[in-house]
């Protein structure tokens, strides 16, 4: 992961480092930043803006997301940008989602659909549909991502082929973890639906890198459209929540895209992510 800090003057940037591996549990520091400065962050040795240690070191098959924050300084910019090789072949590459508090609580309209394009061009075989849910962005420059039972999003999944026939899929959960997460069977009681992850495939022509769960079991369409419906009446969210969404598409060896948009009631600033075993 590549940051810049493009003000004029010092900042202190709050990195946070969850993984979702481990129950969502994170890890953080605080990383100096002079005038235009830049740093590249490599999560296999994660080390400061000079040089040091971060006392971050993470496990083995560690995945999950990074954000970071300006720390005190809300109107602050920081731009940054990140790169998965993975150890099959393929690469993602992508900006860092980022921008100031230009929408306000009452423009934010409830009800906003995800949708995003998919096919099999350039032999894609696989896919990593990516969502990250977090709250209190606003509070102390740092955000809360971990408590899964209040932090995540319930979507009702469509697809939609090149004839825009309407495949209705299920209900799905984005949330910071995995099935091994204590606190699963709780969110899935509330949430009131059998599956919940981090990260899903499309559907079984383009399943999930990894082996995790489709959003569409038992769909074939090899091209369309992904739509992510919010269900309003479980969904929680807050003026100071926000949910990411990162969608990658591979072929399991050298090509790779990965894109990414955002929705949220007040604002949203940098996130990473950072699914798979190898990043630099």
């Amino acid at each position: 992961m590549q940051v810049t800090n493009i003000e004029s003057s010092n900042l202190n940037l709050h990195v946070q480092i969850f993984d979702v591996s481990n129950n969502c549990n994170e890890n953080n520091f605080f990383d100096v930043f002079t005038p235009n400065d830049t740093h590249i962050y490599n999560m296999r040795d994660i080390l400061t803006n000079d040089g040091n240690p971060s006392g971050v070191v993470l496990p083995g098959g560690a995945y999950g997301f990074v954000s970071i924050l300006p720390f005190g300084e809300a109107n602050a910019d920081i731009i940054g940008n990140m790169r998965i090789l993975d150890e099959n072949g393929y690469e993602y590459r992508t900006n860092a989602i980022g921008a100031g508090n230009t929408i306000s609580a009452e423009e934010f309209v409830d009800g906003f659909n995800y949708t995003f394009n998919f096919n099999t061009e350039k032999g894609v075989t696989l896919s990593d549909v990516i969502g990250i849910t977090v709250s209190d962005i606003f509070d102390n420059s740092e955000i809360q991502a971990s408590n899964i039972t209040d932090n995540f999003r319930l979507f009702d999944v469509d697809i939609v082929n090149n004839n825009e026939t309407i495949f209705s899929c299920r209900d799905v959960v984005f949330a910071c973890t995995d099935q091994n997460n204590p606190l699963l069977d709780e969110l899935l009681a509330t949430a009131g639906v059998n599956v919940a992850s981090f990260e899903y495939g499309i559907n079984e022509a383009i399943p999930h890198s990894k082996g995790g769960e489709p959003l569409c079991p038992g769909n074939t369409i090899s091209e369309g459209t992904v739509v992510l419906t919010p269900e309003l009446q479980v969904n929680n969210f807050g003026s100071n929540d926000a949910f990411f969404i990162f969608v990658g598409l591979n072929n399991g060896d050298g090509r790779g895209s990965f894109d990414s948009f955002w929705q949220t009631s007040i604002c949203f600033f940098p996130l990473f992510d950072l699914c798979s075993p190898t990043v630099g």
